[in-house]
């Protein structure tokens, strides 16, 4: 981190005095004095610094509080209007939000970007060196988190009211290094130097019980009751975030909650000199809220990921509750203010919990709790793999959630009732559909106690939706038709294009204009100039740019030179084996062999680079990385190799550094194994820059492919179907390593020793798993994968015609905006209506408030 500029080059934050004679408000006013005048006020008298002290952070903070000055009048007219207002609400619930950083998306979006330059340039500052400084919130694992962040843009963006709520964890996904080529975690210390963004609201903070066991007793009328005695309690406080649509008056609210201790410190165990059990209650429940548990981890931390899945949504629903309520609102219409989109399987217990706060606090007969908690509720299921399918057992669910494991029992009882009517004498439905797993150690099946309490079930993509009907949830589907339906992911053109490639974004608003930003579908404007080799130079020019820029970044941060004029081969996105990182990699291996038999091979030189993260709990996936960056350590310094090949594995992958890595890519590695992943999205991002895919019809690849056309999408590999039948056939991977002289020899080659330093048991693992289960067919599609590479580098070749190729993935990627998706959601699912904001100054904010109190 910088310290304090040298002084020759301290801010100067003066005004003339003829600058004085048109005062703005310092809060929302707009001019080069005022935001000069409003810098300089928020680093004096919230920071506490002046410049001959202040480091490159506090000039951070102080600029974030100047811009979040410009936004909190958006933000709440916004609240107010939507409480004043008769509209229905969404409630986005997710335990993920990878929001990216702040600052230079809400200058995007509030128009602000060049005032704002003008103004830091002034005081002898670099805005690009203030953005940089930003910590961005690691309040995610990846795509997930992603997709609820790009969500939130877009309805904000189309004006839509909307509250996303999730968990403010101290310390967020882990830091990732790379030492001896290993993946080592690292503490995500987001918040170490604060957050100008949120704003704490300790007076709206609610109270979430935990443990303990329950009592039946009967009201004065008699009616049967249930009374929860939790172990313990635990304090939310709900910490919030204005999330500013593009260029409208609407901001959202972004609502994360921290547990906290409803007794911070017990005096009565000090003064006995208990000094620990003086702090333990603090300790114990703050531990809720401290970590971001990794979605891969098995049994370690289960207990306390269930514990913040229940803290939130209880912490949430309490709020909804109260709002309501405090508008004058009935609990008999909750349903039809707020709707909540359940965001994966992670707040699925939401069913449960409404439905103990409408019977038990609020006294509803169970026919009519239930009849609003189906209406409350809509479910997206982001995943075809069965461990991700949460599962809680019996016994760890009962003993955290006493009373929610028996209003499951009630849920599941009443609902089976019906389907043994539907299904007279069938078992075998009953155990499919049921909400409890019988097989073995009983579990609760999250994912069908969300399909059961909600009105609408959703897939990610075509294909994933069709799957989903065939065979994850197919009973589901058979029983409610129509219930499940297909809402395609998308991603914020404003992050992912206008900040994350702004030499792209400007030859775009020379070229089409700028509605883009909002109609992502006018970029098939750019089909006009795919044969204009005028046009096709300066995109050649944008992409030659951006890998030079990502050329040396590498140089300065990994002390590696690759080539800018190289074909960069990318795969970004979370190390798993389904995502197949090493199929990749033996593709590596293989033109490695080829260059070390012939010297003089005529290979298209490449650059492949990955990033991403490996659980901490992942054996496999951290292997994978293993042997990625050991397979760079020989490559990268064999001089048979040349420029020929390089291999790059790029650190701590997040949103900052991805927004480096998608505008420099010329090829998207897009290679899962065919009905494995449910959708992607870094898919899309890629092919927004231009960049051209090589993947296997797999989640949204299948409408990319549509989209772009054939010819522009480099597809290889068994279909969906055809894994499916060769899993049944009986798949032997030894047979396809026995049969194929290249596949062999890369499996050997990396077997011998060769990439670790003679060490023939490092990558035992992974080989044998390969060979002997495979569970994801990477040798099956293995030399479909390296054909198809091999067109990849003909294409190449050919460079106006790539240049073809690469405006026409862009130009047809308008389907894929979040703001697409939303506008679905809205249309199809939530039944809402925008809601246009008008600003009120504070001044009208305060008159209007005192009336009402009068």
């Amino acid at each position: 981190m910088l310290d304090t500029p040298p002084q020759s080059d301290t801010p100067q934050f003066e005004a003339s005095q003829s600058d004085i004679c048109c005062i703005e408000d310092d809060r929302t006013g707009l001019s080069l004095e005022t935001l000069v005048r409003g810098f300089a006020d928020n680093l004096f008298y919230v920071q506490g610094k002046y410049p001959g002290n202040a480091t490159l952070n506090d000039y951070y903070m102080a600029l974030a509080y100047t811009v979040r000055d410009r936004l909190l009048q958006r933000w709440l007219n916004t609240i107010q209007s939507h409480l004043r207002e008769d509209v229905r609400v969404v409630c986005y619930m997710s335990a993920e939000y990878l929001l990216g950083p702040h600052l230079a998306n809400n200058l995007l979006n509030l128009g602000l970007e060049e005032q704002i330059r003008r103004a830091v340039e002034a005081t002898g500052l670099s805005l690009d060196d203030l953005i940089a400084q930003e910590e961005e919130p690691g309040l995610g694992n990846g795509g997930l988190g992603r997709l609820a962040a790009c969500y939130m843009d877009s309805l904000s963006t189309l004006e839509i009211p909307a509250v996303g709520y999730g968990i403010r964890y101290e310390f967020g996904i882990f830091d990732q290094a790379i030492r001896n080529g290993w993946q080592v975690e690292i503490t995500d210390k987001w918040l170490q130097l604060g957050n100008p963004w949120e704003i704490a609201r300790p007076e709206e903070a609610v109270e979430v019980k935990l443990g303990g066991y329950t009592e039946v007793y009967h009201n004065s009328q008699g009616a049967y009751r249930v009374h929860w005695h939790p172990g313990r309690t635990i304090k939310g406080v709900p910490y919030d975030t204005p999330i500013p649509g593009y260029r409208v008056n609407t901001a959202n609210t972004l609502r994360l909650w921290k547990a906290e201790a409803p007794q911070d410190f017990d005096f009565q165990a000090f003064n006995t000199g208990d000094y620990y059990g003086a702090v333990k209650q603090k300790i114990l429940s703050e531990n809720i809220t401290k970590v971001l548990y990794p979605n891969d981890e098995q049994i370690e931390g289960k207990e306390l990921r269930l514990a913040q899945q229940y803290f939130f949504v209880s912490c949430s629903l309490q709020d909804m509750i109260r709002m309501h309520l405090n508008a004058g609102g009935s609990l008999e219409t909750f349903h039809q203010k707020y709707t909540a989109q359940l965001n994966d399987t992670h707040p699925a217990v939401a069913v449960a919990e409404l439905m103990r706060l409408l019977v038990d606090v609020h006294h509803f007969q169970w026919d009519k709790a239930w009849d609003i908690t189906r209406k409350t509720f809509a479910y997206t299921n982001h995943t075809l793999l069965p461990e991700a399918l949460e599962k809680w057992p019996l016994e760890l669910f009962g003993r955290l959630l006493p009373r929610h494991l028996e209003i499951v029992y009630e849920i599941n009882n009443r609902f089976l009732d019906r389907v043994r009517v539907k299904y007279l004498g069938d078992e075998g439905h009953l155990a499919h559909l049921s909400l409890i797993d019988e097989q073995g150690e009983r579990y609760v099946r999250m994912a069908h106690l969300a399909c059961v309490g909600s009105y609408a079930i959703n897939g990610v993509a075509a294909l994933h939706t069709e799957l989903l009907k065939q065979d994850v949830l197919h009973d589901f589907n058979e029983l409610y038709p129509g219930k499940i339906q297909n809402k395609t992911n998308g991603v914020t053109p404003r992050r992912w294009l206008a900040l994350c490639n702004p030499r792209l974004t400007d030859l775009l608003r020379e070229t089409i204009g700028e509605d883009w930003l909002v109609h992502l579908d006018q970029l098939r404007k750019l089909e006009f100039f795919v044969d204009d080799a005028g046009f096709r130079e300066r995109w050649r020019g944008v992409k030659q740019a951006n890998k030079q820029a990502l050329s040396a970044y590498v140089r300065e941060h990994l002390n590696i030179d690759i080539d800018p004029n190289s074909l960069f081969d990318v795969q970004i996105k979370r190390i798993h084996e389904y995502k197949r990182q090493h199929l990749n990699a033996l593709h590596i291996v293989s033109l490695y062999a080829q260059i070390k038999l012939d010297p003089n091979a005529d290979i298209v030189p490449r650059t492949f680079v990955f990033a991403g993260k490996a659980a901490p709990g992942y054996f496999m996936a951290k292997r994978i990385i293993k042997l990625i960056t050991s397979i760079a350590d020989i490559v990268n310094n064999d001089p048979d190799v040349g420029e020929r090949l390089r291999v790059v594995f790029v650190p701590d992958y997040n949103v900052t550094n991805s927004q480096r890595l998608y505008p420099a890519a010329n090829l998207s590695e897009q290679i899962s194994t065919a009905g494995k992943e449910a959708s992607g999205t870094g898919n899309m991002k890629f092919a927004l820059s231009g960049a051209l895919t090589i993947g296997t019809l797999d989640g949204a690849n299948v409408e990319i492919r549509e989209e772009v056309g054939a010819e522009n999408f480099f597809l290889f590999g068994l279909t969906a179907p055809e894994v499916k039948q060769l899993k049944q056939q009986g798949y032997r991977p030894r047979d396809y390593y026995k049969s194929n002289p290249l596949l062999k020899e890369t499996i050997d080659l990396i077997a011998s020793g060769y990439f670790s330093h003679g060490d023939r048991e490092l990558f035992v693992p992974l080989l044998d798993s390969l060979l002997k289960y495979d569970p994801f067919l990477v040798l099956a599609d293995f030399q479909a994968y390296v054909d198809a590479q091999k067109r990849v580098s003909a294409a190449y070749c050919d460079t106006e015609n790539w240049t073809r190729m690469s405006i026409l993935n862009s130009a047809r990627m308008g389907k894929f905006s979040s703001d697409r998706a939303i506008r679905e959601y809205a249309r199809d699912i939530w039944k809402v209506q925008p809601l246009p904001i008008e600003l009120e100054g504070s001044v009208e904010f305060f008159e209007s408030s005192t009336n009402r109190h009068n």
